[in-house]
């Protein structure tokens, strides 16, 4: 394996992209690649599990694939529906706990209920939070965060002098560590609208593979280019741990 265990990120966020050239590229309708890609979901979600990995975070749906062909996002639906019902066995086998971020609420109501059944039944497990974020947009993240804050400020509750950074994260969809490690596939190099205020200090590993292809060897492959990544944090590296901009002591310069 030759990975290092001591260094492994703590949250790890995906851009699952490429399952429709996957399947073109092969002859095939597009359908068969999101089919395909369920299936490294799976490997890479137990292998992360067994890493001791402690978050994984999947960008399953943004906003903008609300746009694509209808009969595309009903089939998009459906498999979502079956995947969470039938990965209820795997997320009790491996203690994966089961979260979701998004405008859950504009995701038909059938899936809705097995996202909240699948997500009750795993919400006493331990081990890795699988989190799915499902017609989600990073924007719309910080919108939805602002317009909270906003109704506070309106009803006395803070004063515009106590919004700092800390208060807009924990407003956000995804509270918690900020991934420490983002992986693309499919050789695309942009973010998409995914978590645009976590990734500020992110590390980046773009991987030409589509997802369908993705596996546990290209999983262990972009821990390794993380292994040997330097986390400055805008700082300069010394003796002591790097932290986030938010964790470290401020100067005025």
């Amino acid at each position: 394996m030759d990975l290092d265990l001591n260094n492994l990120p703590r949250h790890l966020a995906i851009i699952m992209d490429g399952n429709g050239r996957w399947a073109e590229s092969r002859g095939q309708p597009r359908i068969r690649g999101h089919q395909a890609g369920t299936e490294s979901i799976r490997e890479i979600t137990e292998e992360a599990a067994r890493l001791g990995i402690e978050r994984l975070t999947l960008y399953s749906f943004s906003l903008e694939n609300w746009r694509r062909p209808r009969p595309e996002v009903l089939f998009l639906m459906r498999l979502l529906k079956q995947y969470l019902i039938g990965e209820r066995e795997t997320l009790k086998r491996n203690d994966i706990r089961l979260t979701a971020i998004g405008r859950i609420d504009d995701l038909p109501r059938p899936v809705r209920r097995e996202l909240e059944r699948t997500i009750e039944g795993s919400a006493s497990h331990t081990g890795l939070n699988l989190c799915l974020a499902l017609s989600y947009g990073g924007r719309a993240e910080i919108v939805d965060a602002c317009r909270s804050i906003a109704a506070d400020v309106r009803a006395g509750r803070i004063e515009p002098v106590d919004i700092d950074q800390a208060l807009i994260s924990s407003r956000l969809y995804l509270p918690g560590p900020d991934p420490d490690l983002l992986i693309r596939t499919a050789g695309e190099h942009r973010l998409s609208n995914f978590l645009l205020w976590q990734l500020s200090y992110t590390e980046i590993v773009i991987w030409d593979d589509c997802w369908p292809d993705f596996r546990v060897p290209q999983l262990h492959a972009a821990l390794r280019q993380y292994h040997g990544r330097v986390r400055k944090f805008g700082g300069l590296i010394s003796g002591s741990e790097q932290q986030p901009p938010a964790a470290a002591a401020r100067s005025d310069c």
